[in-house]
């Protein structure tokens, strides 16, 4: 599986969000490697209404409804027709208590990828948690050119993956060649947190269809 980060770059801004979209669902229908786009919440409908694809968002607020101005409720998302969200990114992070509370009325099917940015988040609070995923991504590899999370921690990888067996684990930051996929993938991760390095190429679909042949070489 490849979660496909959008983030807030100019070039998914207006068509360039639907643009990416497509080249998302045309590899994973040609590979059939599952690729999910991870895109803004303003963005979430039109997604899901053009392209019919599984869609999630890139965080959601712990107020669920009510005189909350400019949060993102998980409910809403839902019904725009999100399909799930991050939460805890490096880059939107979220207290420890405030993940629990949310949880405890987390809207039924609607999917959860628990971001870890460290092996002690997973030992502490994260440990007793039960989301759908959780994406491991050191804070500061991500984004990288140079290094990843596959050649800098390959071994928190691998301790992540055994402290959650019922869980599938992502990688993410820094992810940038098929061969930090094949790390991951041998060290037990079931797929990829990606972004700059598909987002921000001028030819992402030729990279998608790259890292693609990593998870059908691995069946």
């Amino acid at each position: 599986m490849i979660a496909v980060n959008f983030k807030i770059y100019e070039n998914t801004f207006g068509d360039g969000v639907e643009k990416l979209a497509r080249i998302c669902k045309k590899v994973s229908e040609k590979t059939g490697v599952k690729i999910v786009p991870v895109v803004s919440a303003l963005d979430v409908r039109m997604v899901k209404e053009k392209l019919g694809m599984e869609v999630w968002v890139q965080n959601v607020d712990e107020f669920f409804e009510g005189a909350k101005s400019g949060s993102i409720s998980p409910i809403q998302v839902k019904e725009a027709g999100g399909d799930g969200t991050l939460l805890n990114h490096s880059e939107c992070r979220k207290k420890p208590g405030t993940i629990k509370k949310m949880l405890k009325a987390w809207p039924k099917s609607f999917t959860l990828t628990l971001c870890l940015s460290s092996l002690g988040q997973a030992e502490s609070w994260a440990k007793n948690v039960k989301p759908n995923f959780i994406a491991y991504e050191p804070k500061n590899l991500i984004g990288s050119k140079d290094k990843s999370v596959a050649t800098e921690k390959p071994e928190i990888i691998k301790k992540i993956v055994k402290m959650y067996p019922k869980i599938p684990v992502l990688v993410g930051a820094g992810i940038h060649s098929p061969e930090d996929v094949k790390v991951s993938l041998k060290l037990g991760a079931k797929g990829i947190l990606i972004s700059s390095y598909i987002v921000k190429n001028k030819n992402p679909e030729e990279k998608l269809m790259e890292l693609t042949k990593c998870f059908i070489k691995n069946k």
